[in-house]
């Protein structure tokens, strides 16, 4: 008889995507003259940037040559890419980042979900709370959430950083001593940041307990205030503590192409149970080279191109554009009475549900009645009821008519 892992059991329903998904098609289905807005998922609009597209042809012609055929490549990433990372997203802001301690990949999402092999089970786990799912739910996979409670609608051994405007959105460090510590800034969903004072805090903590902060910066190419870091090695000591997760999806709209890196420098160390230290750049590298193939020539040659100066003009303006819509839905909804949060340095909006409603009562009423869809803040864990998120990534048109409709309700 073949066992199953049995942590998959404990994993609840992801209904969300789902819900919304049967929602949208009840109510189109009702109503065929209904043009809908749709302002919820995160994947960009605007298409990749000559610059990419001039490189994928490149060297998509240049395998197609005897001489420049490419089988397969390191799996940590060829030489070119990790170079140009180093340089650009590091060494330009004064941190000194190895080749050897980059790690590309075709995913932040599967990054952030495959880390959890290199860490022991009994490890004590904090996430925020709302919180994109793929942190708890690998955690649950591994064995490490405990049961879920159905009253909380929390699992019992992850512990739990509320992130609302009671504490402006800011993580409290947690009571008891943690091991593991996921934070995404600037947030996904709530589209809020953390300023270097309160970074340095969390890794003062990971110092003081030996613990690991898994840190996700997807969002980093949004940041446009100066005091708000692009990376947590800006604050002193993190890479003792910190493992970085970087990704080209939003920044250079490759959510198709699919290519991103994690940075594990080599001074973060783990222990076993003597409390011997082992590196985790080694034990990550071990789990690359076996679990992984590496992202294709072709690809890489197009992230290496959004470092070119046509590269980072073009992305420039792309940042700028769903900076420009997050404005437009951030400004019209405070028109229009909400309180509303994040939108500054992210490309998510984070609103306030007006007249205690819950989100998902807000959602059928968007819905309804202005033919616009978001995401209800339910769906991100416990502490997101109440609120509900809007993405700049549609169109300049549809996200000025989506605000135009939400006004009108």
């Amino acid at each position: 008889m073949v066992e199953i892992n049995e942590n998959f059991l404990e994993l609840q329903d992801s209904y969300l995507f789902s819900t919304i998904a049967k929602k949208i098609d009840e109510f189109t289905k009702n109503n065929p003259d209904k043009e809908i807005i749709r302002l919820g998922i995160g994947d960009v609009t605007k298409p990749i940037v000559p610059a990419c597209v001039d490189a994928l042809v490149k060297a998509s012609k240049e395998i197609g040559t005897s001489e420049g055929f490419k089988g397969y490549g390191p799996e940590q990433g060829y030489d070119f890419l990790r170079k140009a990372i180093v340089k650009n997203d590091y060494n330009s802001r004064g941190i000194n980042i190895s080749e050897n301690e980059i790690f590309v990949s075709d995913g932040a999402k599967c990054d952030c979900g495959n880390i959890v092999d290199i860490f022991a089970n009994n490890n004590k786990v904090a996430i925020t709370d709302p919180v994109y799912p793929v942190y708890l739910d690998t955690n649950v996979m591994s064995g490490r959430s405990g049961r879920y409670n159905e009253e909380t609608q929390t699992y019992n051994n992850i512990i739990y950083l509320p992130l609302s405007a009671d504490n402006d959105f800011k993580p409290e460090l947690p009571k008891e001593k943690v091991d593991m510590i996921y934070l995404c800034f600037p947030n996904n969903p709530t589209g809020t940041v953390l300023d270097k004072s309160e970074l340095k805090k969390w890794v003062n903590y990971a110092k003081e307990n030996k613990s690991i902060i898994l840190f996700d910066s997807a969002y980093e190419a949004f940041i446009t205030d100066d005091d708000i870091p692009h990376s947590i090695y800006e604050i002193e000591g993190a890479k003792d503590v910190a493992i970085e997760f970087r990704s080209y999806s939003k920044t250079a709209g490759f959510t198709g192409l699919r290519c991103a890196y994690t940075v594990v420098p080599n001074s973060v160390y783990g222990y076993t149970s003597e409390g011997k230290k082992i590196s985790l750049n080694k034990l990550w590298n071990r789990r690359t080279t076996t679990k992984f193939n590496g992202v294709s020539y072709v690809i890489q040659r197009a992230a290496e191109a959004t470092y070119s100066k046509e590269g980072k003009k073009q992305i420039d303006e792309s940042i700028s554009f769903y900076l420009e819509n997050a404005k437009i839905i951030k400004e019209g909804l405070i028109e229009a009475g909400y309180t509303v949060y994040g939108g500054d340095n992210s490309p998510y909006i984070w609103l306030k549900v007006p007249n205690n409603m819950t989100s998902w009562d807000f959602f059928d009423i968007l819905l309804k009645e202005a033919n616009v869809v978001g995401t209800p803040g339910s769906g991100f864990g416990p502490h997101g009821e109440g609120y509900f998120r809007l993405t700049a990534f549609g169109t300049r048109e549809k996200t000025i008519e989506a605000i135009k409709r939400i006004k009108n309700i």
